[in-house]
Order: structure tokens, then C-alpha cells, then sequence
């Protein structure tokens, strides 16, 4: 059966259990009452299954009649819903705009684009939050999303672009390097002062290594400085407390000025990947659209920080 021909009479269903009786049902609908008796029966006919218990003073729905409402109601706010998106697709991006960011990776690459993404919808209202920790953007609320890694954890009902991958290097200020000498080996490395990210429960984030050009292997580090903020680290690493591992959309503006040094360029690797995420359901609003083609034009991962 075609999917069209499904839905007729559910219309002249769920108004009949609204208003109790056929005649009434009828007067709602702008119909007569043998109209919608008729449409009744071809429903149960089609569904091989009786809706209504008839009596001389009201209608009862049976058991199977009331699974069928339940749904029947849903579908049709399903539809409402759309046809209020699609009606609404032309319409200047307006109204409150939900964004998650993660706190370090928002505040230096996303939130300049967000401003532009203001100034050009005057009537678009953003909150915008910044949070490390996962963000369920169905269950909070959430319009848009940034969120590194996470790829293997999408919801059904969560869409996602992926905007690139981090690249990890490590380094070093100058004058640390100068005191401490360059390392020139991995095995280097394990001597030398390191800072490091730190998490909530007290650890610390292990390094990345791929020696000899195999497979990356997560290596735990003894950190002389653990902080749980990236530019926090990353002012740490600058002050010359250490080695540290860090991506380059976080050290490209320090390394491109000479407050920090690239070294062992053959153990940079790739990190975690970047996405854009936000709620399926939410996809054709015009607010939503607007902030995903902005983003997803303008939000790219530069792996070069030199450049």
C-alpha cells in the first residue's frame, strides 16, 4: 500500500475520540455524519481491526483502537511539526540559538564566528555555553554543537559534520629549551619536565606516540605540571615548566611567534576528530540551518600551524 493512502482517515479518526460521537466529529470536521462514519469503516476495514465499541449513547475505544490513537496522535504532531519547519524555511533565522562549544576550542575558534553569525541575523538570540564535559544535545536543549572526538557514540537522532582533526606536536618554549637542552629521541622525551591536561578525577591525559611510523599507542606521563584548563597549559608550557604534547589549533598563534618551539616533528600524529553536532529534529529550522552552513563553511582545522 502506498504510504499516502495510510494516512487517510486518521484525520477523521483522531477527531471522532476528540469529540466523543460521529455527529459531533462531523460538525468539527465540516462534514456530515454518514461522511464520517464512512471514512470510519474503510479505516477498520483497512486495518482489519475494530476501533470503536458502538453503543446507542457514546463510543468506546477498544483496546486495540486506543494503541491505534496513540499513535495516530503522534504522527499527526509529527506532521504539524513539519509542515511548520518547511513554512518557516524562508524565514530570516530568529529566536533564542542554543550552542555548545568545548571551553578552550570555542572561546579561540569558534565564538568569532558565532559574532558574525549575529551581526548577520539581527533577530537571532545566542546562549552559548562552554563546557569539556559530553553534552547530550537532545536531552539539554541544545540547538548546535562542537565536540572533539565522540564519533563512535552518535545517537540515532543526532546529526553530525565532521570539520577535521586535531594534529599533535610537541614543544617547548625557547628558553626551557636552552636550559634543558632539545631532545632529539622519544626515549629523550621520559627525562624531561612535561605539562600536561589534566581531568576531573585527578589524572592526566596519557601522550599520543606512533614511533617508527606504527600504530598510535597512549603512553602515561609523569607530569611535573598537570592543569585542567588548555590555555592554562598552554601559558604553562610558554612560562618554560616543560615539554608538552598539544594540537595545533591551541599553540599555532605561539608557534608562529616564536614563544614556543616544534620538536620531533616525526612523532607528530593525528589526534581526536572535530565535529558539528545538533539534533535531527531541529535540522530544518532556519536558525539551525543558518548556524550549521556558517559553521561548516568557515570552522576548518588548519594542521599547519606555519602557515
Amino acid at each position: 500500500m502506498h504510504s499516502a493512502e495510510r494516512l487517510k482517515g486518521i484525520d477523521v479518526f483522531v477527531a471522532t475520540v476528540a469529540a466523543g460521537s460521529f455527529t459531533a466529529a462531523a460538525d468539527r470536521l465540516n462534514l456530515t455524519g454518514s461522511a464520517v462514519g464512512k471514512a470510519i469503516a474503510r479505516l477498520e476495514a483497512r486495518l482489519s481491526t475494530r476501533l470503536f465499541e458502538r453503543t446507542t449513547r457514546r463510543l468506546e475505544l477498544t483496546d486495540a483502537g486506543a494503541a491505534f490513537h496513540r499513535i495516530c496522535v503522534r504522527v499527526l504532531e509529527e506532521l504539524d511539526s513539519a509542515e511548520r519547519v518547511l513554512a518557516a524555511d524562508a524565514a530570516e533565522p530568529s529566536g533564542r540559538l542554543r550552542v555548545d562549544l568545548p571551553a578552550t576550542f570555542g572561546l579561540r575558534k569558534v565564538m568569532a564566528l558565532l559574532v558574525a553569525l549575529v551581526k548577520k541575523h539581527p533577530r537571532l538570540q545566542t546562549h552559548v555555553s562552554f563546557t569539556d564535559r559530553f553534552v547530550d544535545v537532545v536531552d539539554d536543549g541544545i540547538d548546535v554543537a562542537v565536540r572533539i572526538g565522540g564519533a563512535d557514540t552518535w545517537a540515532p537522532n543526532v546529526g553530525h559534520r565532521f570539520i577535521g582533526k586535531e594534529r599533535l606536536i610537541f614543544c617547548a618554549s625557547p628558553g626551557y629549551l636552552q636550559q634543558h637542552g632539545t631532545p632529539q629521541t622519544l626515549q629523550d622525551l621520559w627525562s624531561h619536565d612535561t605539562v600536561t591536561y589534566g581531568r576531573a578525577d585527578g589524572t592526566s591525559s596519557p601522550w599520543l606516540i606512533a614511533a617508527d611510523h606504527g600504530p598510535t599507542e597512549r603512553r602515561s606521563v609523569e607530569s611535573r605540571v598537570v592543569v585542567g584548563h588548555g590555555e592554562a597549559q598552554l601559558d604553562a608550557v610558554v612560562a618554560g615548566l616543560g615539554v608538552a604534547q598539544l594540537a595545533t589549533w591551541l599553540a599555532e598563534d605561539e608557534l608562529r611567534a616564536g614563544r614556543l618551539v616544534p620538536i620531533l616533528p616525526d612523532l607528530e600524529v593525528d589526534g581526536l576528530p572535530l565535529h558539528i553536532v545538533w539534533p535531527l529534529s531541529k535540522q530544518l529550522l532556519p536558525k539551525v540551518d543558518a548556524a550549521l552552513n556558517h559553521l561548516a563553511a568557515q570552522l576548518r582545522i588548519n594542521n599547519d600551524p606555519m602557515t
